[in-house]
């Protein structure tokens, strides 16, 4: 396949690319589309206290005046 002989510039390097090596750049831009995806989810977790648990592997003590246990759930 051969492709019409493009300006310089960033677009024309894409092209190019995506002619010739098609597999390389269609797997690069799901995987940018991965760690965006898991950049977010990543934040939302920590904004809504993901950490808090119902269920945990160790027996934890909070003290009444303790600001983290406003955020126990009572499921």
């Amino acid at each position: 396949m051969s492709t019409a002989p493009a300006n310089r510039g960033l677009v024309a390097l894409f092209k190019k690319g995506w002619n010739e090596i098609p597999e390389v750049l269609g797997s690069s831009f799901m995987a940018l589309i991965g760690v965006g995806i898991s950049a977010s989810a990543l934040y939302m977790y920590y904004q809504k206290d993901g950490d808090n648990r119902r269920y945990k592997d160790r027996y934890t003590v909070y003290r009444h005046d303790d600001p983290r246990v406003a955020r126990i759930r009572q499921d």
